[in-house]
């Protein structure tokens, strides 16, 4: 019951009598108590029996060992797992195989168990990112991969002795919990039942989160799945045209439904007004003449009922601001300024009154009900199945074009930011996987036009056909009053040279973007060779400090980053070095920048 292999880089123990896996190497040493477990629909826990058989073996490349697990309490289930040590890396992965549930019978599994993280900074991929020092009192229950639970399917701990990054290596149905420093990896069902394998990867080496985040950023290139904005600008050259460009969002027509959460009875100024076209394009051009040299326009709420109505057919441009005339117009003034155009669009809250409207369209549920919702300013929806959304994304940008409508850039709602969707409807079932595959594949169809695709957030699964989001901040929920829970740049550790992430916040505004308290978001783009936001009504002053924010983004676009630091014990300034030798440097308190040691 006892398994234990040595060589120069590295040592594994396993010994199932007492539940005990040690690892010890360049990264090490880490200990875990073995203690897996199934939670099974209504809450009913079950841990794993003892396994009835247990092998190890020497293999051309790992070393293995082997459990089998039969027996759980009111379950046909069996369980196979191996736990294997690569011989040249050091690597470890951790393999998961249910057989014999039933759909619906497993709400998680637990495997395998949390190392041991006494004195470890716990970096976790929480939105942009988090380093939880010892001693925090933050506890995550149920945190999703690809949610802003967790933007990234990984996360690493890191202390004096070593540190290691732990990676889902099939991510799409993962969970975690994370309490007391400790991070317990979780499988939800796909389509019912847990099915295929499930693997985790732990790679150790000496190093703080800087290294955890280059460490998974060599995990992403090894599998071909690290898309730069230089590569995406080879595929789209309009992606050139976003570097130092400001990001003005703004809106045309507005019409809350009664039956939405945001409709006011006693206020019909809020529930219904608009700006033409017109007018969106005398402000555009009012910008340029006031020192705007280049910009990205975004436009809500250009379709017949306006912003989030009869999604996925908001078409024609809505008549009351001028209609597909109105709406070239505006595009031409757009571009006449130098700037890009770009649109709001919406392929997942689908509309009970969106033309043609059918049920059998939306994504189904196990039970066969299909989820609804009236939050949004269109009333009464359902969501539309990923798998549907391809058609409707053609339809509408071949009918935009019919109309003289081609934009730069199209933002797809929350395609890069919600639950990956599963879908039970049996003539377009589709796995959590599979809803990945369709929102790229919209995103891409875009690309394949010369638009520029675009999305809310920065979900890893959905980045290599995403050039532009609209934020990718913080969680400002786990750094308020929670001593100990430091925001850092991780996903931009990673990624930094891969999309494009504006700011919003201008210089002097405080307390935006999740930040600590006190805390400017201007400088954190900044420091981040980010841009940021633009009024559509800004002042040559306000031009100014964009601009000079942009200009820093313009030259590190392409850039990847190394490293980010604190400065001093208050963690208030703070530094990140970039692959070029750039290094920018920002102070919150005193409100100051500099870029190679020259002030801002």
């Amino acid at each position: 019951m006892q398994f234990a292999f040595h060589c120069g880089a590295f040592e594994l123990c396993v010994d199932y009598a007492s539940g005990v896996v040690s690892y010890a190497g360049a990264g090490g040493p880490w200990r875990m108590q073995l203690a897996p477990y199934v939670i099974f629909a209504g809450g009913r826990r079950v841990s794993f029996p003892a396994p009835g058989a247990c092998s190890a073996k020497e293999a051309a490349t790992s070393f293995d060992v082997y459990a089998h697990y039969e027996g759980f309490e009111g379950s046909d289930l069996c369980v196979d797992t191996r736990i294997s040590a690569e011989l040249i890396t050091g690597d470890l992965r951790f393999e998961l195989l249910v057989q014999g549930d039933k759909p619906g019978e497993i709400e998680f599994v637990a495997y395998p168990s949390a190392w041991q993280g006494e004195g470890a900074c716990t970096v976790l991929p929480r939105m942009q990112g988090e380093l939880v020092l010892p001693g925090s009192d933050l506890a995550v229950e149920r945190g999703k991969v690809f949610e802003r639970t967790a933007y990234m399917p990984m996360f690493g701990q890191t202390r004096a002795e070593g540190a290691y990054l732990a990676v889902f290596d099939t991510p799409f149905d993962a969970s975690y919990d994370f309490a007391r420093g400790e991070v317990l990896p979780l499988w939800r069902p796909s389509l019912g039942v847990i099915g295929a394998q499930r693997r985790m990867l732990y790679r150790f080496f000496k190093g703080d989160y800087n290294d955890v985040a280059q460490a998974y950023r060599a995990y992403v290139r090894e599998r071909g799945q690290l898309v730069t904005l230089k590569a995406k600008a080879v595929f789209d050259p309009l992606v050139e045209k976003l570097a130092g460009c400001p990001i003005i969002h703004t809106g045309i027509t507005v019409h809350v439904s009664p039956d939405s959460k945001y409709y006011r009875p006693d206020d019909p100024a809020y529930n219904d007004h608009f700006v033409s076209f017109d007018e969106r394009a005398r402000q555009i051009r009012a910008l340029k003449r006031r020192g705007l040299n280049r910009a990205y326009t975004h436009f809500d709420g250009w379709g017949v009922r306006g912003y989030d109505n009869l999604h996925p057919s908001p078409l024609p441009p809505s008549p009351i601001a001028g209609g597909a005339e109105g709406m070239r117009r505006l595009q031409d003034a757009v571009r006449e300024c130098g700037y890009l155009f770009g649109i709001h669009d919406q392929y997942r809250d689908y509309y009970y009154d969106a033309p043609g409207f059918d049920m059998d369209e939306a994504r189904q549920n196990l039970d066969g009900s299909c989820s609804h919702n009236h939050i949004w300013y269109g009333g009464h929806y359902a969501y539309l199945c990923a798998m549907k959304a391809v058609e409707y994304v053609r339809r509408n940008y071949t009918q935009l074009e019919q109309m003289g409508i081609k934009p730069d850039s199209s933002y797809l709602d929350v395609f890069s930011l919600a639950e990956l969707d599963e879908c039970f409807n049996p003539h377009h079932r589709m796995s959590r996987e599979q809803s990945v595959f369709y929102r790229r594949q919209c995103l891409d169809l875009l690309s394949s036009r010369g638009i520029i695709p675009s999305s809310e957030e920065t979900l890893d699964c959905i980045l290599p056909s995403q050039v532009l989001c609209h934020h990718s901040p913080f969680n400002g929920d786990d750094l308020e009053n929670r001593a100990g829970v430091l925001p850092i740049p991780l996903f931009n550790l990673v990624y930094h040279d891969c999309v494009v992430i504006p700011w919003n916040g201008l210089s002097g505004q405080r307390g935006e973007g999740g930040l600590p308290e006190g805390y400017q978001t201007y400088l954190y783009a900044i420091l981040n060779g980010d841009p940021v936001y633009c009024p559509i009504d800004a002042d040559e002053a306000t031009i100014g400090h964009v601009q000079r924010a942009c200009a820093v983004s313009a030259r590190l676009m392409y850039t990847p980053m190394l490293r980010h630091e604190f400065l001093n014990t208050s963690r208030s300034r703070q530094r990140i070095s970039y692959a070029d030798g750039t290094q920018i440097t920002v102070d919150m308190e005193k409100g100051s920048w500099s870029v190679d040691g020259c002030a801002g």
